[in-house]
Formats: structure tokens, C-alpha cells, sequence
């Protein structure tokens, strides 16, 4: 009998201990990933899914074929990728490059291939940590954004809408892409 009000006197020093913000909220806002959707060219208020598109930060994979933690998506038709950005030194400009391969070419059938086509597009910007409490610590929001194509070839892309500079939710797209 000891044991047990032993037991329900600790269980309820240790509930009573606790205050509101030794718990971070899953409501609570933590740092954001880059919202980009993809429009079509013609009609830029139209959504318009990219077929078979496959993204992965430049230089984490070598052959995108082998579905890793590292590709953001794979071979699925989207009109919509949320990228996690690198956090570095505060107020120092970060450049991140990603791929997007549309049209994804799996190499199983040799015979009846396609090409796919590969675009890289860079990503600037500047963090910056911002205290959100004592549980939940810091989160970074991103400033200064600016996405840019790298022009090859046979760019897919043709053309980056830049619609929020600053990057602090994941409530509203930043970007929009046009194809």
C-alpha cells in the first residue's frame, strides 16, 4: 500500500511540475519549407501538374532512379513541392540548387525510353532565427528570396514568379512555376 501512494504522490508532484511551455504545441508555427507551384504558361492562374516530375537537392544523389530520403518526390505527377532549406549562419546569404527532372526516365525498358528533362533551379536567401519560446526554442524564417532558372539547352521552365520574399509559413505558396 506504501508503494502505491508513493507512486500516486510522485506521479502527481511530476504532473504538477510541468508549466504550459515545457510543451511545444504541434500548433505551433516552426520553420517553414518553400511552397512552390507549378502553373501553366499559358493560363498563369491555372494549376498544372508537372508529369512524372522528380526533385532532389543537387549533389545529395547520384542517380535519382534509387528512391532515397533525399528526393523531395519521384516519377509522380505534381503541382506542388515543399523544399526544406539549408540553415547556416544567420544574416549570410545561403545558395541551395535543386533538380527537377520532368518526365522522369525510369531506364526499365531501353526500347522504349524517353528523355527526360532536367532543370536546375538556385535558391538564395538570407535566415534568420527567431525566438518562438522556452519549449519549442528557435525557428528560422527565410529572407530575401530570390529563385532563379539555370538555362540549359532544353529548359521545361519558362518562367519564375517570385510571390513572397520572405519565407516564414507554410500557409501560402511562395513561388509559382511556370511550364
Amino acid at each position: 500500500m506504501k508503494r502505491f501512494v508513493l507512486f500516486i504522490l510522485i506521479t502527481f508532484v511530476m504532473l504538477t511540475n510541468c508549466e504550459r511551455d515545457d510543451i511545444c504545441a504541434e500548433s505551433t508555427s516552426t520553420t517553414p519549407r518553400l511552397i512552390i507551384e507549378f502553373y501553366d504558361a499559358s493560363n498563369p492562374d491555372i494549376l498544372k501538374d508537372v508529369p512524372r516530375l522528380t526533385v532532389y537537392g543537387e549533389g545529395l544523389i547520384t542517380d535519382p532512379v534509387e528512391r532515397t530520403d533525399a528526393t523531395l518526390k519521384f516519377n509522380e505527377n505534381s503541382s506542388l513541392v515543399e523544399f526544406p532549406l539549408k540553415i547556416e549562419a544567420e544574416n549570410q546569404t545561403v545558395t541551395t540548387r535543386f533538380i527537377l527532372e520532368k518526365d522522369t526516365n525510369l531506364r526499365l525498358d531501353t526500347n522504349n525510353a524517353t528523355d527526360s528533362n532536367v532543370d536546375i533551379i538556385q535558391i538564395s536567401y538570407i535566415p534568420e532565427f527567431k525566438y518562438v519560446s522556452r519549449a519549442c526554442g528557435y525557428k528560422s524564417i527565410f529572407t530575401n528570396l530570390i529563385v532563379q532558372n539555370t538555362l540549359d539547352g532544353s529548359t521545361w521552365i519558362s518562367g519564375i514568379e517570385v510571390d513572397e520574399l520572405i519565407v516564414d509559413n507554410e500557409n501560402t505558396v511562395h513561388v509559382r512555376i511556370l511550364h
